[in-house]
């Protein structure tokens, strides 16, 4: 299977999962790096990148 690059970015740049909750947020590495986003569903600020799958 080929990957494209303009799919590959769509779905995972940007894009991370709480590590409590398991929801997914689409925003900036920088605002994650200054814990000044917080999660929707549960509050928390840990966030992790979404990961690809093999």
């Amino acid at each position: 299977m080929v990957k494209i690059a303009e799919a590959q970015r769509r779905l995972f740049e940007g894009v991370f999962v709480c590590r409590r909750c398991k929801s997914k947020i689409r925003t900036q590495n920088t605002r994650i790096m200054d814990k000044s986003v917080k999660c929707r569903k549960c509050g928390s600020k840990d966030l992790r990148a979404k990961k690809m799958k093999k």
